[in-house]
């Protein structure tokens, strides 16, 4: 199989299970790179015998990390995949057919769709699960990770493209799994809010749950997914109150921030 000047970065911590399947998927990458960010299972020795090259660097943020990781990258060309997400053979295909067209033009980015496996099947219904289009591969020189601990976002000024066929994404084997994510993304989320200085508006929580639960379940069609839609819909507007919830908390109990950290650091939550 041809190989091209794109490198594949994907940025880990205690990812093991899921590395190898990453790195995988994209066969075609002239270069494969894992940014650790300190894993203490086999992350590091499964990503190396799986042809790619580690870099270690202590966590930064999500947006931070990933401009980190663009810097440490041998060619212009970056595939920016998370270990949980994997390419699919027809995206595989997608890409080997036009990456030469789209690495000769003047685009900034690519646009993939990306498919999500939530308890153990894909979602059929559930709009941001069927194919939600994210930028992910871009020229290094021409795009740029926000600086935002989480829910980072690629930013550019110019002409971009979308593939049609789709990656996945094992949105967490469990829900355990998945409440721990949503439980430090919140944290990392309201850090961001705090150094902006946002307002606190607790009177807005209940409204904030009950519509996020309404969106999610009937505007974006989880209720077509069954009881797997109905529980991601409530996780999403669990997420939205308890961002808040805990925002409050920061803000009325400094206190209660270097207590968090210690907790979440020490339950292998952050780091």
């Amino acid at each position: 199989m041809p190989t091209f000047p794109l490198t594949l970065v994907v940025m880990t911590y205690n990812e093991a299970k899921h590395i190898a399947r990453c790195l995988d998927s994209v066969p075609f990458a002239g270069e494969k790179l894992v940014i650790d960010s300190g894993s203490t299972d086999d992350t590091v020795a499964v990503a190396q015998a799986h042809g790619a090259r580690v870099v270690h660097q202590d966590w930064l943020g999500f947006g931070p990390q990933r401009n980190f990781a663009t810097t440490q990258c041998s060619n212009a060309w970056i595939l920016a995949l998370d270990a949980d997400e994997y390419l699919s053979p027809e995206l595989a295909a997608e890409l080997e057919q036009r990456l030469p067209q789209l690495m000769a033009s003047d685009i900034r980015a690519a646009f993939l769709r990306r498919a999500t496996i939530f308890m153990g099947a894909r979602m059929r219904w559930y709009l941001p699960s069927m194919g939600e289009k994210m930028a992910r591969l871009y020229h290094r020189d021409r795009a740029r990770w926000t600086d935002a601990r989480v829910h980072e976002s690629l930013t550019f000024d110019g002409p971009s493209v979308t593939l049609k066929a789709a990656f996945n994404h094992e949105n967490n084997p469990s829900l355990p799994e998945k409440q721990i994510k949503v439980l430090r993304y919140a944290e990392l989320k309201c850090r961001d809010w705090l150094e902006k200085n946002k307002p606190v508006r607790m009177w807005q929580t209940p409204f904030v749950y009950l519509l996020a639960f309404i969106k999610d379940y009937f505007f974006r069609l989880a209720f077509l997914d069954g009881w797997r839609g109905y529980v991601i819909a409530q996780t999403a507007a669990s997420y939205a109150a308890y961002k808040r919830m805990r925002y409050y908390e920061m803000r009325r109990n400094p206190a209660s921030l270097p207590s968090a950290a210690d907790a979440l650091i020490r339950h292998g939550i952050d780091r």
